[in-house]
């Protein structure tokens, strides 16, 4: 029976001409053959197995063409974030407005500016188009900026510090996504690490007694991730700098999110602001581009013009430049800047974070009133409820504010809805409260209203669009 089957299978040239004619001009011969061999081959194992006792040739064309359709798929999809997490580290941190996008869409789709200067006609500098503007914004004498905070802060040690000893409090030995410490990038920057102090308490005298002739940082990390709370002590920036340039030695500060817009006003107020920590007369500073500031993935190098002008100096900086795409929405994420209240209502970031709990309720209620009707078709319950969302990103972790989002009541189990919520075209990413399946509309926006009714018919149904 199993060579019967064997030899029922089509050959390679009747598949390859049966296939429809969108795939032969999506992919040449050398990938349809290979498809075609690897899902005859699973065939093949499956008959001699037992698997497989009867089949059609229309069953293996159905294989072939999920697994093409599998190839020109992308995992790397927008989705829609129900957890309430503004600065989602796993959903690509910080959202980028739709205004900039469509500002920065022929800037990319055509030739650039990025390294000309149109009033010499000769070549230009990536980083003369937004060096200005930070300075502007910030208060720094001098910036640069690079792919990532990772890349800046290695680039400053590695600039400033190497073969030297870098002096940190234990209790800011911080590891941050991935595995990144601050030991572990010292080591890699050439720079040796000396610890003061203890993880709960460090005093000024613990600096002092550490600095000699081959000290050439003092650093200064900011703990957004995690606090540590009870008997504590730690040293001031403002302690810090005048101790540093009593010894004529730079204080380089990482201040990890990088906020520029005071949110204290709208009850956030627990971060450091970049203008202060210039203000306080840190030497260098970094900071991230894609969490509280806002905009792409980048890493901001502040401070000093004449330490400043040696990170530029520095031969990794080519290898952690910023790509044009990242330049193009931090150049234009810094225009909103220039008013902090702009900014609030502009920067997607600080807009969802700024919101009160009333703007949100009314969200929820224009979403149930608009498509209520529609969900108990399919016997689906949708009421508001209460929530607490986060900042995220590794800021602020102690930082609860006040929300308001849906659950979903149904038959099925949560389990399995949310689950299902994941498969919809446009994955729905939701969290289990208290037994409830609750979507926080924090981080969900009214555009995102349409798929968010189809994705929960989705999931309640098995996730069949049947």
């Amino acid at each position: 029976m199993n060579n019967n089957l064997l030899r029922k299978i089509p050959k390679m040239d009747t598949l390859l001409n049966d296939l429809p004619d969108h795939y032969k001009v999506r992919f040449d011969n050398i990938h349809l053959k290979k498809t075609i061999e690897k899902i005859l081959n699973q065939f093949r194992i499956q008959i001699q197995s037992g698997q497989i006792e009867t089949f059609e040739n229309s069953d293996i064309m159905s294989q072939i063409r999920i697994e093409l359709d599998k190839m020109i798929d992308s995992t790397f999809k927008r989705v829609i974030n129900g957890t309430g997490i503004v600065l989602h580290t796993n959903l690509g941190r910080a959202v980028i407005s739709e205004a900039i996008i469509a500002e920065i869409t022929p800037l990319m789709t055509h030739y650039n500016t990025l390294e000309y200067d149109v009033e010499t006609g000769r070549r230009g500098i990536r980083y003369q188009h937004i060096e200005e503007k930070i300075c502007a914004i910030t208060g720094a004498e001098a910036a640069l900026i690079v792919n990532n905070n990772a890349a800046a802060v290695m680039l400053v040690l590695n600039t400033l510090a190497q073969n030297k000893e870098v002096i940190v409090s234990r209790g800011e030995l911080v590891e941050i996504g991935g595995s990144f410490r601050v030991p572990d990038v010292m080591k890699a920057s050439n720079s040796k690490l000396v610890e003061v102090g203890t993880t709960n308490k460090t005093h000024l005298k613990d600096y002092t007694s550490s600095i000699h002739e081959n000290t050439g940082l003092l650093m200064k990390v900011h703990t957004s991730n995690y606090k540590i709370l009870g008997f504590t002590s730690s040293v001031e920036a403002s302690e810090l700098v005048e101790l540093a340039h009593q010894n004529d030695i730079p204080l380089y500060e990482d201040l990890g999110s990088g906020l520029i817009v005071d949110l204290s006003p709208y009850g956030i107020a627990d971060e450091p602001l970049v203008q202060d920590s210039i203000k306080n007369g840190i030497d260098i500073l970094s900071f991230s581009g894609d969490k509280l500031f806002g905009g792409a993935q980048s890493g901001f190098i502040i401070g000093k013009k004449r330490y400043i002008e040696q990170i530029k100096k520095n031969q990794l900086l080519r290898a952690f430049r910023i790509d044009k795409f990242s330049l193009a929405v931090i150049d234009r994420t810094l225009n909103d800047y220039f008013s902090p209240s702009y900014a609030a209502k502009h920067i997607p970031t600080l807009r969802m974070l700024v919101l009160s709990k009333q703007e949100i309720e009314d969200k929820v209620s224009k979403f149930i009133t608009t498509y209520k009707k529609r969900l108990s078709l399919s016997n689906i319950s949708v009421t508001g409820v209460e929530t607490f969302a986060e900042v995220g990103g590794g800021a602020l972790p102690l930082e609860k504010l006040a929300s308001y989002g849906i659950k979903i009541g149904h038959e099925s189990s949560l389990n399995t809805i949310q689950s299902n919520l994941r498969k919809f075209t446009v994955p729905i990413i939701s969290v289990i409260i208290n037994d409830q399946l609750v979507l926080d509309f924090r981080t969900i926006s009214e555009s995102d209203f349409d798929d968010l009714v189809g994705g929960i018919e989705f999931a309640v149904s098995g996730g069949s669009n049947a």
